[in-house]
């Protein structure tokens, strides 16, 4: 993806942060973000609904996040991980093993995500997915991440929208069964708009939304977790990283995880 809880004032949060080494960059607190993140290049909130009127927050991993001190995050607030586990028909992110088991040993609820690669079948890699994501990895349900890769050295390929629709639904079909949990679907805002993504129907949508708050920037469309920047700053990881919000209240949050 993307790559990519208390108050304080601003004063106390830098000076935690400053002590602390939590991030990487100069991180700063702008209006709107929960305390115990930051954020380097941070979009104003102040007009509008904000990150912090969402009580769970969570962050999503790849290996450009590097090695993670995984209790250390799992102290700053942080509720969940989305941590990349698949790309493609062939690739497996290096760091996916490392993760799930520092993530869940820190008591962070943990699922893994799978990077769509346009010029293989949607079919092809739910399985190569399945085949690297034991079911004991997942304690939340699995993630498709659909979004146009402007920089792949070996598929530029954009299908029309009914193909894209016609294999993430292979891909969501096979691994829903496999897991036996409903997949989540990640996407940005021109995938989502180009591709009619909400006609894939009665699926939990994780929406991309960085400079504006989703149900503005997505028409109204429902969403369950909310990517509000990719240049996020949590203590436990060194440099920039993904910060998400989950949709309801902690209770409703105890009752979606453990569905």
């Amino acid at each position: 993806m993307w790559q990519t809880v208390r108050l304080v004032s601003v004063g106390v949060l830098l000076l935690v942060l400053a002590a602390c080494g939590g991030g990487g960059g100069r991180s700063t607190h702008p209006v709107g973000l929960p305390a115990a993140f930051g954020d380097v290049d941070p979009h104003d909130w102040s007009g509008g609904r904000q990150p912090r009127d969402y009580p769970v927050h969570g962050i999503d991993v790849s290996r450009f996040q590097g090695q993670i001190d995984w209790p250390r995050v799992a102290t700053s607030g942080v509720a969940f991980a989305f941590i990349k586990a698949t790309e493609g028909g062939d690739r497996l992110d290096p760091m996916f093993d490392q993760n799930w088991r520092g993530a869940q040993r820190a008591g962070i609820p943990t699922g893994a995500y799978h990077f769509y690669y346009f010029c293989r079948s949607g079919a092809d890699q739910a399985r190569w997915f399945i085949r690297n994501v034991p079911r004991r990895a997942l304690t939340l349900p699995p993630v498709l991440d659909m979004e146009w890769n402007h920089t792949s050295p070996t598929c530029r390929l954009r299908p029309d929208p009914e193909t894209v629709r016609a294999e993430a639904a292979d891909f969501l079909r096979i691994v829903g069964a496999h897991y036996g949990r409903r997949p989540v679907i990640y996407t940005t805002v021109d995938f989502w708009e180009r591709n009619q993504m909400w006609k894939l129907g009665d699926y939990d949508f994780w929406l991309r939304s960085v400079a504006g708050h989703p149900q503005d920037v997505y028409d109204g469309h429902h969403w369950s977790f909310w990517q509000y920047t990719g240049t996020g700053t949590v203590p436990g990881i060194t440099g920039k990283v993904d910060l998400n919000a989950f949709y309801g209240s902690p209770a409703a949050w105890a009752r979606w995880k453990d569905r």
